[in-house]
């Protein structure tokens, strides 16, 4: 969704500079006290041992049709010109309200955008922790941090008065250059559901409806309002949609939005197949189906394939709604239908029995949260001749060059903006507001956090704009650090993998000056690095929160042993992807693609994007077509060494194991985390290995562990559109233990019949 805010100055500005020096968790702070809850009515429905659907039942026999077409449609988008109804006021500042059935204690659903953090927040005079970017979180592979960012996530949401996150992105990084890949969990469906699921989870545990997005195939931003997305059922099945049914089954989410784009001809908000066939039918989902921002195209055709909710107005689901049950072309079942799980996730989610309740946030909890997050999603990717972690005791001179690192890190844009404290750090004052696209930094400097860390050292600034100057930084310094951004937002695509400007440029002329230079990228997908021969050091820090620095700083130092892997293939360029461009729009559409996302679409235009490769999705596509990569999926270095041995496999009631032994053989204590893949029989046509389970081993130096990975039969099952189910082939099943997609020294097989 996109709109045009200015954040104005929030009043947690001055704490912010004490609360970030702390960070435990043992003594939350009491920032405020909560009113008491106002007494409740002794309706039926408000008997807590009465399961969700009971209770939902009970109420919709009380409601009128009015009623229950409010609950279908939102009432406008505050700062929004083009989407304001009589009750936009009730969405608290937010993204939109629907108005609930206060008559009978059905409270409203007051929503916000939350992909890493609460949106809005500077424009409502509040405060929000940016966690760091959903691509970050599932480079960490660990679903208990995962649980503590929706956690983070939950509590600020209903701190500002919301009930229902927008967040949420779940969709496979089919190509690196979509804008929104910060957002989403990368490309392996196994490691996007299973993170995804376990922070929207604990974010709904906070009594807040949760939600999987954008459903579904929706990989692009350019044209999306009407790009028409080809792929098999198949393809989809073993792909994209394998990750929305992994993430619903762990979070059981209130909602799901449906994304913009169609997939086969129809729009996702009006498509049986994936609302009616799959998500309903087979899946069993019994939470509610709501558009995205403008994504309703329909009335009648809409609520049949299982849309249950318009957002953000009642452009097609309110008096027309209206009109076609009073006409007889929506049955009052089908209102019944899609009011009922509106109505249930308001009671399954807490809303009902957990009235909003404003509080001032945790502030402390969210600054160590967030630093708890990036140092369990940093990931190293080169450590030429050990030269990170730093050493005081040799370094008595570094170079900081580029990359606004004296003062901040960068952000990802778009509807997940969070609003930095005292605004965007690198504008002039008076001038530090938050829009839509503008490159928003954070006040979070590495400069200053190397500082505090390596009080003995010193370290320089430069800027990098004159490459003489930064040259004789470097050569005068024991080492140099280059830091490099690349910017993404919503509404955008990218129009290559490079680091934009001359930054490449500028790492080239570094790491000649200084042999001894490390690269700290802050980047929202795959970057190509055409220097990375010249330099010494790697460190991908993703957009990294409100904490970033202080997690960034004690990585460099050993403070922290890194430990994450990367979520999605760093390719060596873009020709290498499935297609060596995003096909370009029409010229009929010049102003009705990326551009204009909310433009009125009156003539669909005749754009489609062919997924010729299927379910080969980033690292299965580089294996299966025999390409070099830059970095595999599943990559990342420690400060340690680890080595794998003594696999054995076996088949428990289709249920197969892996069991192997992980060593440190290095002289640090660190997490390793095991990956195993698998490759299915030759009866399922695939040439490449899936993902099909890992372990987070944590060992002390010398320490050896045994692991036992179970795989889900899912896992290794093919979908059979023919019997529109999953199918589990008999024959032998490869399987294999490493590292990375890429290194897997051990290899076993077991029959499954």
């Amino acid at each position: 969704m996109q709109m045009h805010i200015p954040a104005r100055k929030n009043p947690f500005r001055h704490k912010l500079a004490v609360l970030a020096a702390i960070c435990s968790l043992a003594a939350p702070i009491a920032f405020a006290q909560a009113a008491p809850k106002a007494p409740r009515k002794n309706w039926p429905w408000m008997n807590t041992s009465l399961s969700p659907m009971q209770r939902a039942n009970l109420v919709l026999k009380q409601m009128t049709l009015d009623e229950k077409i409010d609950l279908l449609h939102g009432n406008g988008m505050p700062h929004a010109a083009f989407w304001k109804m009589p009750l936009t006021y009730l969405a608290n500042g937010g993204a939109g309200a629907v108005v609930g059935v206060p008559r009978l204690g059905i409270p409203p659903i007051v929503m916000d955008d939350d992909a890493y953090g609460v949106r809005g927040s500077g424009i409502n005079g509040r405060y929000s922790t940016a966690m760091p970017s959903d691509l970050a979180l599932a480079s960490s592979w660990d679903p208990g941090i995962a649980c503590q960012y929706g956690e983070i996530l939950g509590s600020e949401l209903r701190d500002q008065g919301y009930n229902m996150t927008l967040g949420g992105g779940v969709n496979l990084d089919r190509d690196p250059r979509d804008g929104r890949t910060f957002e989403f969990a990368g490309e392996d469906p196994l490691l996007a559901g299973t993170m995804v699921g376990h922070m929207m989870k604990c974010e709904q545990a906070q009594h807040i409806i949760g939600d999987i997005k954008h459903y579904a195939i929706n990989d692009q931003e350019t044209g999306r309002n009407f790009v028409d997305a080809i792929i098999s059922k198949r393809a989809m099945q073993e792909s994209d949609l394998l990750a929305f049914h992994i993430a619903i089954s762990i979070a059981h989410p209130g909602a799901v939005m449906c994304s913009y784009n169609r997939v086969n001809g129809n729009f996702s908000c009006q498509n049986p197949y994936l609302l009616r066939d799959t998500l309903e039918n087979a899946w069993r989902f019994k939470g509610f189906v709501l558009s995205d921002w403008g994504g309703t195209h329909s009335t009648v055709r809409a609520i049949k394939a299982g849309l249950d909710m318009e957002q953000p107005m009642d452009i097609y689901f309110g008096p027309k709604l209206k009109q076609a049950v009073l006409a007889g072309k929506v049955s009052m079942a089908e209102i019944n239908n899609s009011a009922r799980r509106v109505l249930y996730s308001e009671f399954a989610d807490g809303l009902v029995d957990h009235p909003i309740q404003k509080m001032v946030p945790n502030v402390r909890k969210g600054f160590c949260v967030a630093q708890r997050v990036e140092q369990h999603s940093i990931v190293l990717l080169k450590n030429q001749d050990n030269i990170l972690p730093l050493d005081p005791a040799r370094i008595h001179t570094i170079a900081i060059i580029g990359g606004h690192a004296n003062v901040g890190m960068i952000s990802g844009g778009g509807s997940a903006q969070v609003d930095p404290p005292g605004g965007n750090v690198i504008a002039p004052p008076g001038h530090r507001a938050t829009y839509w696209q503008a490159h928003i930094w954070f006040p979070t400097s590495p400069l200053k956090a190397l500082r505090h860390v390596m009080p003995g050292t010193k370290i320089t600034y430069n800027s990098g704009d004159v490459l003489a100057s930064a040259d004789a930084l470097a050569k005068s310094s024991d080492l140099a650090i280059v830091f490099a951004h690349q910017w993404e937002s919503e509404g955008m695509d990218l129009p290559n993998l490079s680091l934009p400007g001359k930054q490449n440029q500028l790492i080239e002329s570094i790491a000649a000056a200084n042999p001894h230079t490390i690269v700290v990228l802050e980047t929202g997908t795959a970057v190509t690095m055409p220097w990375l021969n010249k330099v010494q050091g790697v460190v991908e820090a993703w957009y990294a929160g409100s904490s970033g620095h202080k997690a960034l700083a004690n990585v460099l130092i050993g403070r922290v042993n890194p430990s994450a892997k990367l979520a999605m293939t760093f390719p060596l360029s873009v020709n290498e992807l499935p297609r060596k461009e995003i096909p370009p729009l029409p010229p009929a559409t010049k102003n009705a693609g990326s551009d204009a996302i909310m433009g009125k679409i009156h003539a669909i235009p005749d754009y489609s994007v062919h997924y010729f490769e299927g379910a080969k999705v980033g690292y299965k596509w580089y294996e299966s077509q025999h390409k070099p990569v830059l970095f595999p999926f599943g990559f990342g270095l420690s400060y340690t060494t680890y080595s794998y041995s003594h696999l054995t496999v076996a088949a428990d009631n289709h249920h197969p194991t892996a069991t192997f032994t992980v060593t440190n053989t290095g002289h640090r204590a660190g997490t390793e985390i095991a990956e195993v893949y698998a490759s299915l029989p030759s009866a399922s046509g695939e040439n490449y290995r899936r993902l099909v389970g890992w372990s987070r081993v944590k060992l002390n130096p010398g320490q050896s562990k045994t692991v036992t990975v179970t795989v889900s039969p899912r896992m290794l099952s093919i979908y059979n559109t023919a019997k529109s189910g999953w199918q589990l082939l008999p024959g032998a099943y490869h399987i294999y233990v490493g590292p990375s997609s890429a290194t897997t020294p051990l290899e076993g097989t077991v029959h499954l019949n």
